[in-house]
């Protein structure tokens, strides 16, 4: 642990001298802390443990107190319904202590330093050297503590944080209750660094692209740390600026504009400035390019501070029901991650920080599975989740964590307000989600229109409300969840595969007005050994049975998520689809899409066949399945099956290709076969009539069709189980899944 020690003070050293020359110099305090818990509030007479950050204090060595309490792995997954006291704890809550101890060069003193923890949850205390410097309730964005009278420079100095379990998050500030997580895991969960500049510098950027006008509008945060010394002291100083475009890659400069703005003593100004491009580079997920924003500030003629962000040129918007990005319709494809609740996961561990198995997560696997877009649900992620977002082209509905009601409006206000200062910066991200699955007049009908004002570059999602209850309803978010016990599965059951079944809900979204993104629907989830999650038991049980084994239930699954997702994906009224979950808690709930340990990556059969009915062009057949959904009646022996194929075509050209249909036996042989040529509209969703004559053998069988475009040799499927001929128990082939089908060589 010395060796550790001195290795992050080399780094600390190397990081300061290196940036001699430059206006602002930064010191990073990622790496091992000294770390203990109390449960009064009072510091810890020794520091027993170490912890990484960024990190949550699960990551403790040795392990915190009642660990196991926060990491629970049931026998059995239960009918769990969400019947729970929200606010009572099974463990103790405790204070958690950092301690990072780091001599700062006495060549800094003449500068003024910023403490910045880019996230930390959920009350987080800062001292200094001893010195008291503030309480912070903010858990999502930046808390920035100016430090500069704590400080001994040419000596060694105590960073001390304190962080207290969310049972103390006060009643104001803008977190929620998510009733699918058992724990909220407390911790420092993004970066902490600790920058000098002079007396006037930048404290948030804000670029902001809009493409079709060829301009960029750079705003920023100006804190001007000079204090009142006598009353005769200036109220304010005149800031010079200078912003600076360039090309991120090549560092080539495209465009620079320079300007005067007075900034109040002690205070933080802002700065707003419209920036003219030529020719701008577009920005979107088949080409992520990305420019930078350089802002110096000169107080005088000395430079105080300089900084850069990164940015994209893309235009998102809503027409009628419909996404456009770039000025081309774009049906945003995708899945959903819940990280908070994937930090209750026992295999969690530091996975959320590694950048390479983050980068398989949220950029490799879902380009395998033709996704362009990601909800991330019910919480934030850390930085450079969405820096890769943006590097690799990866569209982003981001989601505050608020479920159930929480928070008082002027809290909101603020955290919401540096929420999109703070990421908005960030090309991924295309729509601000401030709620889920719930309403808030507060902010539908006056916060959000006051946020538009700020970034009229993205859409807005204020959960369940809708256009009759907040004005500019950009779109809403149906949760089209089917088969649910809830929904009376004993006696409606849901016709899966059945492309036009239109329940209330669907019948809702095609009525309104607003772009209708569903990014939740599936109710079949599983935890990665196979047992039915904590909802599901009823879908399973009602209908596979109580003895099934786990390659039964995972077929299942696969087979229900494919026949929901054409379903919604044939509907012209929906403007894209998430299914839900990518990413989550392990024994909760709901479930994902992986099996065995989760730092190994590896699929269930799920993704294979959304590789199939998430691509952009593909062709579904409408059929109601036959041996899962209840009471369908049985074909006759060598009738004729009359029904559509239902063309869907995401892509903004027409695509031609051939569909091969298949009927294939119980035991895989093939007793029919046709091929045809088919053309499909640009954008658009078409039917497609088609008849045959089925076999005069009894039999369960398995109708399947592979879709080639014009130039590829790539076959897309869709297939449907069906029962010719009247038998007590009929038997199905069920289609092998190809090993290996996710690589991780995206580029």
């Amino acid at each position: 642990m010395k060796t550790l020690r001195l290795i992050i003070i080399l780094i600390t050293l190397i990081s300061t001298s290196a940036f001699a020359d430059a206006p602002r110099k930064t010191i990073s305090l990622n790496g091992i802390w000294d770390f203990d818990q109390t449960v009064m509030a009072f510091r810890p007479a020794n520091f027993t443990r170490k912890i990484p950050v960024p990190g949550l204090v699960h990551l403790a060595i040795p392990k915190i107190e009642e660990y196991n309490k926060f990491f629970k792995q049931p026998d059995k997954s239960i009918d769990g319904g969400w019947e729970r006291q929200l606010i009572l704890t099974d463990y103790t809550p405790r204070y958690s202590w950092y301690r990072k101890k780091i001599t700062i060069s006495d060549d800094l003193k003449d500068l003024d330093a910023v403490l910045t923890i880019k996230k930390s949850q959920y009350v987080t205390q800062v001292f200094v050297n001893g010195i008291d410097l503030g309480n912070y309730i903010e858990c999502y964005t930046p808390i920035d503590v100016a430090i500069t009278r704590a400080l001994k420079f040419g000596k060694e100095n105590e960073i001390l944080i304190k962080v207290a379990d969310r049972f103390w998050l006060p009643s104001q500030a803008a977190g929620s209750i998510d009733k699918e997580k058992e724990h909220y895991i407390p911790g420092i969960w993004d970066d902490v660094l600790i920058s000098f500049t002079n007396k006037i510098r930048v404290n948030r950027v804000l670029a902001l692209p809009f493409l079709k006008e060829k301009k960029v509008t750079v705003k920023a945060k100006i804190w001007n740390l000079n204090r009142f010394s006598v009353p005769a002291d200036p109220k304010m100083d005149k800031v010079n600026y200078l912003v600076k475009i360039y090309e991120k890659k090549s560092r080539k400069l495209i465009a620079e504009t320079k300007g005067v703005v007075n900034i109040l003593r002690d205070q933080i100004g802002e700065l707003s400035v419209d920036i003219p491009m030529d020719n701008p580079h577009a920005w979107g997920p088949d080409d992520p390019f990305l420019y930078s924003a350089e802002i110096t500030l000169l107080n005088g003629n000395k430079e105080s501070d300089q900084v850069e962000r990164a940015f994209g040129m893309r235009d998102f918007e809503r027409r009628g029901k419909s996404f456009y990005l770039n000025d081309e319709k774009t049906y945003l494809r995708g899945s959903n991650i819940t990280l908070q609740r994937f930090f209750e996961d026992p295999e969690a561990s530091n996975l959320a920080w590694d950048k390479e198995w983050v980068k398989k997560v949220l950029i490799d696997i879902p380009k395998q599975m033709d996704w362009n877009s990601m909800r991330i649900c019910v919480g934030i992620v850390p930085d450079f989740w969405y820096d890769l977002a943006d590097e690799y082209g990866m569209l982003f509905q981001n989601e505050w964590l608020y479920w159930q009601m929480h928070g008082w409006d002027d809290q909101i206000k603020k955290e919401y307000t540096d929420w999109v200062w703070s990421d908005g910066s960030h090309p991924s991200i295309v729509i601000w989600d401030a709620i889920n699955e719930n309403r808030n007049q507060y902010i539908g009908t006056a916060l959000i229109p006051e946020l538009k004002l700020l970034d009229p570059t993205r859409i807005w999602d204020a959960g369940y409300m809708t256009a009759d209850q907040m004005s500019g309803d950009d779109m809403d978010e149906p949760h089209t969840y089917q088969g649910r016990k809830k929904d009376g599965i004993n006696k409606t059951p849901y016709p899966l595969g059945n492309l036009k079944f239109k329940p209330e809900i669907v019948k809702e979204l095609e009525e309104s007005t607003s772009a209708q993104l569903v990014n939740e629907y599936g109710w079949v989830w599983l935890w990665r050994d196979g047992t039915p999650s904590k909802l599901t038991t009823p879908i399973y049980d009602f209908y596979m049975g109580d003895k099934t084994t786990v390659d039964e239930r995972r077929s299942f699954q696969a087979y229900w998520l494919q026949c929901e997702t054409e379903w919604m994906r044939s509907n012209k009224s929906v403007a894209g689809l998430l299914a839900f979950c990518l990413l989550t808690n392990n024994y909760g709930y709901t479930g994902d899409w992986f099996t065995g340990h989760i730092k190994d990556l590896n699929p269930s059969p799920t993704l294979y066949w959304f590789k199939h009915c998430f691509a952009e062009t593909n062709i579904f057949i409408n059929v109601t399945d036959e041996r899962f959904a209840k009471d369908q009646p049985i074909h006759n022996l060598g009738e004729v099956l009359s029904f559509n194929f239902r063309g869907v075509n995401d892509a903004n050209q027409i695509k031609k290709g051939s569909l091969t249909v298949k009927l294939l036996n119980s035991k895989g042989v093939s007793v029919y076969s046709d091929k045809i040529a088919v053309t499909l509209p640009a954008a658009d969703r078409v039917d497609i009539p088609y008849s045959f004559i089925l076999p005069k053998v009894t039999d369960g069988y398995l109708l399947l069709t592979e879709f080639t475009e014009e130039g590829s040799r790539e076959k897309k499927l869709s297939r449907r189980y069906i029962k010719v001929g009247k038998q007590y128990q009929y038997k199905f082939f069920e289609m092998p899944v190809p090993a290996n089908f996710i690589n991780y060589a995206t580029k």
